[in-house]
Formats: structure tokens, sequence, C-alpha cells
């Protein structure tokens, strides 16, 4: 406070002693040590200032106390007014930017009203009303403090802080030809003629050379000293500005009005030349770190009418299509472009590149040895000051090895969801191939008994050809889960998508649950059926999972289709198993993560579907609830309205039957091949067929008996087992006559009983020799 006391009291006294109206002075540097002293110092100096302003004022300025303290608190007001302003626009004292020189010229010419208007009534109290009037007095005490904060203010700010590029050698040798300039320019006559102000516009290139190369400092300081040679030469009636006429106050106030326009012009130029230079430097670090950074960044030109085209690619871009810079400039965004993109990427390309907007997502690029690059790439546009998109920027993250590796596990992921239904999937092989080879038997013998037997052989070789349609269409359902290509698109049923799936899990599913399925009429979609399949074999390899062995009546596995209220094609795949808790329900998309004991699950399978889903634009939603199952819902969004829903294969009835020499039953829940053993086994016996051994077991609580039962081991609900037990129970005869035919045990409670029982066990397909053999082979071990 001392120190800004002191220096205070030096610049106000220097300032009267030029006062030209009373105490109004058209040079007044004290205004600029005050404002950059409370600045610097913090507004809670402002007492040293006061009491400097009072004093100065009755000593100097002959003025009555109450005077000076009103003008006193004027000159201290306009001080604390302009550092609280200068906060409040944001200024920092270095002048690095045009925004500072602005706000500090701002509160130069504002805040020193406060200091006029007191300082007018201050004279005003002491009885000195100007014989000159108020209106001029108040010009000359404006254009004094506007001029001190601004020259002087500006000059205690940057010499506060110490310059970066000192040059000294430079430095001394502008600062000689300033002061040289200067005292040429205002050591001389006096005004004439116009000429004569030709020699002052000298020194604007040297404010120039200051502010280019020393920045805010040199323009302030070469601003100070032209100041102080140029009121030194005007007062001692040198320069152009000094005249015989109109007195030193006039004089002076031109001088001032030059000396804004060297202060403001020589301040601007500084700081537009800092903010010049800290956008070129960071311009080069921009540049610097996208052409150094790991991925490809390209930037593409817009002109109006004009397609984009390639400006810009960075090293990294370079590397992944094989170009050089010189040969992708001027390309378009679509000549980089591969084959094989998927149609929603195209459009959504299409429409950033045509609207200015933001895109996202995963390209295919060409590489110049004609190979595929995937790429994830986003696309942003820049605007320019009018807000019209001048520029796009895309930055490429190659993903091809990504891509490669995601393949091999997709693939991986698939075998081992078909693996894990394999033996279901040889058992729904067996049937019909058993009763192909029946059939196919049967027309052999009765092509063998001539014309007459014609018709039956007819019936027997298209119950054959049924069959091998069958085997057809399963081995068809396994190309398409196993096939290593698929990511080709096409107009999808999903009904149709559906059906295989059910048909490769069915077997899996009934010795855990009652499959349930509700067809509804989805819209059709646009996807790969190859990848949608395994996202429906996955969720029902899961559901199944989820539920125990032992009490398929206690649960049931519900497959739904249908649409949902956004009109997205719905496929909803619901158990009655486990559940989950939130804390696993939170991870389940988490790749490797598994709940499952080790060597029965690698954590991929729902990961994997939520990306299929998420390729195909849907979503894969899940709902659970532990010990009350869980429901996986897939949305896909719509190709179209219509949709045409798949159809549910319904089973003949099985045909009546003639009675034979001796009752033998068949339990088998395929109809075509209990059939077909019907008509091998009916010209020598009385035959009873049933597809549900539920059926079969009420026949026996009626009190029906048979001579042979010929039981499939592997049944929905009620199984081969079941009825073993329940023929142990109650017609323990009975179940010594039981022959087991099996499409292969895969379940562990099924191999345990397989091991346990000492009934014969016949593997599918069963040849009708073998069959013949075995049923004369039991019947005569019956009679004995």
């Amino acid at each position: 406070m001392l120190g800004l006391a002191v220096v205070y009291f030096v610049t106000a006294w220097f300032g009267l002693t030029q006062a030209t109206i009373s105490v109004a002075s058209p040079v007044w540097p004290a205004t600029g040590v005050a404002l950059a002293g409370l600045y610097l110092l913090g507004i809670s100096r402002w007492p040293a200032l006061l009491v400097v302003a009072v004093a100065t004022y009755m000593g100097f300025g002959d003025l009555p106390l109450s005077a000076a303290l009103i003008i006193g608190v004027g000159d201290t007001l306009e001080a604390v007014l302009g550092v609280l302003l200068l906060r409040r626009l944001g200024f920092s004292p270095l002048f690095a930017r045009t925004h500072d020189v602005l706000a500090f010229t701002t509160v130069a010419v504002t805040c020193t009203l406060a200091s006029i208007l007191l300082g007018t009534l201050g004279l005003m109290v002491a009885g000195r009303p100007p014989a000159s009037g108020f209106a001029l007095t108040a010009w000359v005490w404006w254009l004094g403090d506007a001029m001190g904060a601004l020259v002087v203010g500006s000059a205690v700010l940057l010499l506060s802080r110490r310059h970066p590029e000192p040059r000294w050698r430079e430095a001394l040798v502008l600062a000689g030809f300033t002061l040289a300039v200067g005292l040429w320019s205002f050591s001389g006559c006096r005004q004439g003629p116009p000429v004569s102000y030709a020699q002052v516009f000298l020194l604007f290139p040297l404010v120039v050379w200051a502010a280019l190369r020393f920045g805010s400092h040199g323009a302030a300081l070469s601003t100070l000293l032209i100041a102080a040679v140029s009121i030194w030469g005007t007062l001692a009636g040198h320069g152009p500005f000094s005249s015989t006429t109109h007195g030193p106050t006039v004089d002076l106030l031109e001088l001032q009005l030059f000396m804004a326009v060297v202060a403001f012009t020589g301040l601007l130029l500084a700081a537009a030349r800092t903010e010049r230079g800290h956008a070129n430097a960071q311009l080069e670090l921009l540049a610097t770190a996208v052409r150094g950074v790991r991925e490809g960044v390209l930037i593409c030109e817009v002109r109006p009418g004009e397609e984009a085209r390639l400006v810009f690619a960075n090293e990294s871009f370079q590397e992944m299509v094989g170009w050089r810079h010189e040969a992708l400039v001027g390309r378009t965004p679509w000549q980089l472009c591969g084959t094989g993109m998927e149609p929603e990427v195209v459009q959504g390309m299409e429409k950033a590149l045509r609207e200015g907007g933001f895109f996202r997502g995963e390209v295919v690029l060409a590489h110049k040895d004609g190979s595929r690059v995937y790429s994830e790439m986003q696309l942003s546009p820049v605007r320019d000051a009018t807000g019209r998109v001048a520029h796009f920027v895309a930055t490429h993250r190659d993903v091809t090895t990504q891509k490669l590796l995601q393949a091999k596990l997709v693939s991986a992921e698939r075998i081992a969801a078909v693996g894990t239904l394999a033996a279901g999937v040889g058992h729904e092989i067996n049937n019909p191939l058993a009763y192909l080879v029946l059939n196919l038997e049967g027309a052999e013998q009765g092509l063998k008994r001539g014309p007459e037997g014609l018709a039956e052989a007819r019936a027997r070789l298209e119950c054959a050809r049924e069959g091998a349609e069958r085997i057809r269409v399963i081995v068809r359902d396994l190309k398409v889960f196993s096939r290593q290509a698929g990511e080709e698109r096409a107009m999808l049923d999903v009904n149709e998508v559906v059906v295989p799936a059910l048909r490769m899990a069915a077997h899996a599913v009934r010795p855990r649950a009652r499959l349930v399925e509700e067809f509804g009429q989805p819209p059709r979609v646009m996807g790969s059926e190859a990848r949608l399949g395994q996202v429906m074999l996955n969720l029902l390899v899961n559901a199944l999972q989820a539920i125990p062995e032992g009490n398929p009546e206690k649960h049931e596995v519900r497959v739904r289709t249908g649409s949902d209220a956004a009109g997205r094609a719905l496929v909803e795949v619901s158990d009655t198993g486990c559940g989950m808790s939130p804390t696993v329900q939170a991870q389940i998309f988490d790749p490797f993560f598994t709940t499952k004991s080790p060597g029965e699950g690698t954590g991929l399978g729902l990961a994997i579907c939520q990306q299929i889903v998420q390729a195909h634009g849907g979503e894969l939603q899940v709902r659970s609830e532990e010990g009350k199952g869980s429901v996986f819902t897939v949305l896909l969004p719509a190709a179209e309205a219509a949709s045409v829903p798949a159809p549910v294969p319904v089973a003949p009835a099985p045909e009546p039957t003639h009675p034979p020499r001796r009752r033998i039953l068949i339990i088998d829940d395929e109809p075509r091949l209990a059939q077909s053993m019907r008509m091998l086994i009916e010209p020598s016996h009385d035959v009873f067929v049933t597809t549900r051994g539920a059926e079969a077991l009420a026949w026996v609580g009626e009190g029906q008996r048979f001579d042979l039962v010929l039981c499939d081991l592997q049944m929905p609900g009620t199984t081969g087992m079941d009825v073993y037990s329940h023929l142990r129970a109650h017609a323990p005869e009975m179940a010594e006559r039981l022959v087991f035919i099996s499409g292969g045990a895969y379940t562990q409670a099924t191999r345990d009983f397989v091991r346990s029982v000492r009934n014969r066990i016949l593997e599918k397909p069963v040849r009708p020799d073998e069959l013949l053999a075995t049923i004369d082979e039991a019947l005569a071990e019956n009679a004995a």
C-alpha cells in the first residue's frame, strides 16, 4: 500500500502540474497507476489511493477538504469499478487476445466517467466553476484519465510480467529508432503545412515493428516512450500538435487522440499476432498429432454443388489401404469403399454427407491389392463461420484382424451349440432313416409277390420318399447352422428361421420340459439366415440348460413369435428354469462370463448373440427372476409390413390295425416309424400302435395285455424308462416282454438306465430282418 501510495502521489503531482482548467489535466498517468495497482495488488488497497488523492488535491490543487474528498472518491471509484469490470469481462493482463485489448479499452473509456462526474461536482462545491464551461472541462478530464489508463495502465500491467522473448539487441535498436524519430518529430517547428504531419506517421511502422516482434510488451513500452517524448515536445511548444492560437489545452487534447490511436493499434496488432501464433502452434500440434496417430484420419472438402473430395490422409490410413497420399487426394469417399457394405451403412453415410450430420459404423475399404479392409469409422462435419459444412473428418480404426477372430469365435460357438445337440440330431435322423429302410424292404417284398403286391410297394415307396425328405430337411438344418459363410442378407420370414432351430433342439428339450410353440405373424426382416438361426439355437440351448432333468411335466420352454408395439419382429424364448439374480443378469452379455461348470460353457454364446442381433439393427432383451425362469426377447427391425406365418406340421393319426396271431404293442413318438413297423409286422401279428407312452399305460391300466412291447426309449412326456417302471409295478410279466428301440442315449439318466436293464435294446435305424428276428426270439422266449 505504501509503494502504491508513493507512485500514485508522484504521477498525480505530475498530472496537476499540467492541469489546464483548474485541476482538470489532459495528462493524468495516475489513473493508469491506480487501475493497474488495484488489479495486481487487490481492491482492498483502495484506501491508499483515496488518502493520497485527497492530500494531493488539497496540497497542490489548493482545494478545500470537502471538494478534495469528493474528487478523491471519484478517482478511487473509477479504479475500483475498472478492476471489477475487467474481472467480469475475463480480462488477462498479458494482452494476448484481442478480447483483452477491447476489454481494457472499454474500461478505460467508461469507468473514467465516475471521476468526471464527481470531479465537476467537486469543482462546484469548491466554488470554481470553469470559465470555459463544464463541457470542455469534462472532455479534458475524461481524455486525460482515459489515456492515462490506456497508455500507462497497460504498460504497468505488462511490465509486472517477464517477457518470454527478450532479444535485447533488437529491443535496443528499436528503442533507439523510436526515440530518434520521436525527438525529430516533436522538437521541430509548430504546426505548419500538412507535410509537417508526415514525420509523425513514421512512428506507426515502429509501433508495428514493436508489436509484431515483441508482442504486447513491445507495443506498450514503445507507446509509452512515444507518449513521453510527444508530451514533452508539445508542452515545450514543438511538434505538429503545438500551436499559438489554441493553447496547451487543445494541443494536448489533439495529442492524446493521436496517442489513443497509436496505443490501441499497437496493442490490438500485438494481440492479433499472439493469437495467430497460438493458433499456428495449435494447428501444428494438431497436424503432428493427426499425422502420428495410429488411427486413420481423412479430411474431405465440401464445395457447394460438388461431391466431397479427399484433401488429407494421414500415414496410418495410407498404410491401411496401401495407397500413397498423392493417389488418395481428390478421390470421393465412395471411391475408397470396397464391396460388401451393409445397405443401412451406405444409407447412413449418404444421409450424413447429404445433411451434414454425424455417422458411426463399420465400413469396408478397398485395399490397393484388391483385398477388403474392415474399419470402424466415425464421420464428423466441420462447419465454417457461416454454419455451412466446409469439411468432413473421418477416423478409421482397422478391425480386420478383430473381424476375422470374431468370425472364428462365432463359428466355434455355433459348432459348440450344434455339438450340444448332436445326440438329439442323430436321433432325429435315425427316426426317418429307420422307416425309410423298413419301407424300402417292404416295397421289395411287395414287388416280389407280383402284380398283387404293387399297391403295397407303391405305398411303402411313398413312405420311404417321405423319410428321405425328412432326412434332407435335417441335413439342410445342419448346413444352415454349420456353414462358415452366411453374412449374405436376404428377406426372411422369422418363423422359417425359428422352425429349423426348434427341430434341432426339440429332442434335447423334451427330457427336461414341454416345448410350446406360439407362432404369430411377425413382419419380414432383412438378415442372415445362418446368423439369426444361430441366435435362436443358442437361446434354446440356454433355456434347456437352465432346466434340470427329470421333471418335464413341471417345466416348459415356450417359443413365441409376433411383433411388438413398434412394428418390429419379435421372437421370445422363455423357460421355467433356475432364473438369474440381478448380479448375474447384469453380466450375461459380457464375453467369457459363465455360471456353468468348467467344460460346459465358454461364456461366448450370449455375447455373440447380442453382437449378431445388434449387427442386424435389433435388440436382445432379457427378463429373469431367480428361481422362476428367464425370458429372452429378440427384436428385429421390419423390412416390410406383411409376413406369412410358418406352417406347423401336424402329425398324422395312426392307421387302424388288423388282428394278428400275437398281440404286439408299438410305442414310438415318431408316427411314420411306428407305421412302418406296423406294416412290416402286421401280416403275422396283431399290432397296436401309439405315439404316447401315457396312452399305452392307460391301455394296460384298463386290463389290456400284450405278448410283446416295442417301446422307444426317448419320448416326450412319458419316456420308455417311465413305461418300464410302470410295468414293473403293475404288470411285471409285460416288463419282461419289453424291447427298447433307441436313437441314442445322450442324457446321464438314460445312460444309467441302459446299463441297468436286461431287456433287449435295438439302435435306430433297425433293419427289417433284424426287427423280425428279434420279435420271433422274444416271443419264443416268452412262450418258453
